[in-house]
């Protein structure tokens, strides 16, 4: 799976991308975020306020119960506005 980190959250973990074998048990968007947050403290603090943190799985904005599967790219960044 490769996985995208944008804004703070990039400067946060310390990757722009990388390339990841998913667990096993890890099915959906929640499930890796979780995951993601036990990989040490610039993991935990990038995802530490759900909230604030957007998702996109195969370039499609994706909610928390997305699925995902091996081969996936999915991207982290925050809210964006835009006129």
């Amino acid at each position: 799976m490769r996985i995208l980190y944008f804004a703070w959250l990039r400067e946060r973990v310390g990757l722009g991308e990388e390339q990841v074998d998913l667990p096993a048990g890890i099915a959906d968007v929640a499930g890796l975020i979780a995951w993601l947050r036990t990989r040490g403290p610039g993991f935990e603090a990038a995802f530490a306020q759900g909230r604030l943190v957007r998702c996109a799985v195969n370039q499609d904005f994706a909610g928390p119960d997305a699925a995902i599967a091996p081969g996936d790219e999915v991207a982290f960044f925050p809210p964006v506005t835009g006129g």
